[in-house]
């Protein structure tokens, strides 16, 4: 590894670390109903939301009308903003005059933005105006991953709680962590984005000459405030087609290395929410450590697999598709952290990133992109996994598993496995269907494996809820917006209410006493078997995807055949 990029993705780490447990602090005094420096400044907004939706932020639901909550809410949110997009062009805000969306289109954007995946059939510049972008997206952007929030808080509360029947409210979660984490983060954030060089106006589109006397045109718009929620929500949805490697959403190489840690720094710092709520800070910092050892070992292999010899080049550390303002190692950081956190946001084209690192963009998020993982998401993922390693552990030594003080029973792991199969069936059966129809292979830019390699791309990024894409597909087709929108629609809910059923059986659940048998989850030990059964997980389930896909495309790479 080159010097510079060793020493960046070393600092990365360092910073990244720092903030887990001050910004995890803050958060649990938010979430945990204390006072803190925003209660009194923010607390009339807290308030203001309840009376205006009619919330008694003192009532609790049990896990049945959490989900439903959940549920009534993000569809709700899908017609609304269907409807938004499909009457675009009637709408204030539209300084270019942009028509209404097709049905299709409308669809996978509403579905896309509702579920934190943020996958744009379209380019954001020529298709949304003003308005759209704010408020039918934006505010998704804000809500959707206060949801993701909102799901992990009700587990933390279910494994801490004793013999009982609720686990919060759903409606105080999400307007907590909007009010006191996302917005006033984002709001500085955006500051600072448009200190350096980001746009932030509702002018038209400027036609200006450019020095070689072509006449181009610029777009504008209000570019910092969506930018600064993509990246802080991992939402990922760009306001430009290039996403962040347009210099107006990502202008320095100093936005560049904030941008990156912004993906990173909340989910991180909910593992220490989350010990801090179930009373085991060693346990949190266990699963902050199994996160980053895979990090780690994965962003590594792929800046490895990057500066490899590309015999059809004839050269190594190829520049094509990549932003010369950021290099090849920056590139392959930040396609590591997007993916592995389901942001989706780009800064390179990952379809020209080495086969090898494109396969390991699409691991992350088969894996369940629990490598600190989406806002929220990353958390009640690697919960899952969690209870799994313990279930595993429990039959190993031959007696009941225990959790935390709280035994895996039957329902539970029907619940999990049900929550771990449906993504992961979802990106192959859906992927296997498009392999087959005209339709679906119709929209292919490459053929053979790079081919495969960007079918399985779209679906699993839809399903794991990421939102990146290899970009060589076109996916703005009535099929791929329908397909992808359900896969997306799955991928969120088919792991959402499973989870809730678990945290509803573990709150009702007795307490029971760490014995000599129980199983500990804070040593090492326990580190090694979780990343081991993520792994094996994984490989079990999409090694012949991967196998046939960027495998097979490296290894006729370093043979110089080209497709």
């Amino acid at each position: 590894m080159k010097l510079q990029d060793g020493m960046q993705f070393g600092f990365f780490l360092a910073v990244l670390t720092i903030l887990t447990p001050l910004l995890g602090g803050w958060m649990a005094k938010v979430f945990s109903g204390q006072g803190h420096f925003l209660s009194k400044p923010l607390g009339w907004l807290e308030r203001l939301v309840y009376r205006c939706s009619l919330v008694d932020e003192r009532e609790e639901m049990d896990w049945k009308h959490y989900a439903w909550a959940v549920m009534l809410f993000s569809i709700a949110g899908i017609v609304s903003v269907m409807i938004l997009l499909m009457v675009q062009a009637s709408l204030p805000m539209n300084p270019q005059n942009l028509p209404n969306l097709p049905w299709h289109l409308a669809f996978n954007t509403a579905v896309s933005f509702i579920t934190n995946t943020n996958w744009q059939s379209y380019g954001g510049e020529s298709t949304m105006s003003y308005f759209s972008q704010m408020v039918a997206l934006t505010v998704h952007n804000f809500v959707s991953a206060a949801t993701g929030i909102a799901i992990f808080l009700a587990f933390a509360r279910a494994i801490s709680r004793r013999q009982v029947k609720t686990i919060g409210n759903f409606w105080v979660d999400m307007t907590r962590a909007t009010v006191y984490v996302l917005l006033p983060v984002s709001f500085i954030y955006a500051l600072f984005l448009i200190s350096q060089g980001a746009i932030q106006n509702f002018t038209a589109y400027l036609e200006v000459l450019g020095l070689d006397g072509v006449k181009q045109t610029l777009a504008m718009g209000p570019v910092a405030s969506q930018e600064a929620i993509k990246m802080l929500g991992t939402n990922g949805g760009g306001f430009f087609n290039v996403n962040s490697a347009h210099p107006f959403e990502n202008p320095t190489p100093l936005t560049n290395f904030i941008q990156m840690l912004s993906i990173f720094v909340i989910p991180a710092a909910l593992t220490f929410v989350y010990g801090r709520m179930v009373g085991s800070a060693k346990h949190g910092w266990a699963i902050f450590a199994a996160m980053m050892a895979m990090f780690i070992f994965f962003t590594v292999t792929s800046y490895q697999s990057e500066y490899v010899n590309n015999p059809v080049f004839n050269q190594s550390g190829v520049m094509e598709g990549k932003e010369t303002r950021f290099g090849v190692g920056t590139s392959i950081l930040f396609s590591t952290i997007t993916t592995a956190a389901s942001c989706g946001a780009v800064n390179a084209m990952h379809s020209s990133l080495s086969p090898i690192s494109g396969g390991i963009a699409m691991l992350n998020m088969m894996l369940g992109e629990v490598i600190f993982g989406g806002v929220g998401a990353g958390m009640y993922g690697m919960l899952i996994f969690v209870i799994l390693t313990v279930f595993l552990a429990g039959l190993m030594v031959g007696r009941t598993p225990e959790y935390l003080g709280k035994k895996i029973e039957a329902w539970d792991m029907k619940m999990v496995t049900l929550a771990i199969l449906l993504p992961s069936a979802v990106i192959l059966f859906f992927s296997g269907i498009s392999m087959v129809l005209p339709v679906g292979l119709s929209s292919l830019a490459n053929k053979g494996p790079h081919g495969f390699s960007e079918i399985v791309y779209a679906f699993t990024s839809a399903a794991a809820n990421n939102g990146s894409a290899f970009a060589g597909l076109n996916a703005n087709t009535v099929y791929y917006n329908v397909m992808l929108a359900f896969a997306m629609f799955i991928g969120r809910f088919g792991i959402i209410v499973p989870f809730l059923a678990v945290c509803g059986s573990l709150a009702a659940k007795k307490y029971a006493p760490p014995s000599s048998g129980t199983f500990p989850t804070d040593n090492v030990l326990f580190v090694l078997l979780l990343i081991a059964v993520i792994i094996i997980v994984g490989a079990l389930t999409f090694f012949p995807a991967l196998t046939l896909g960027p495998i097979v495309e490296q290894l006729l790479m370093l043979k110089g055949t080209t497709f």
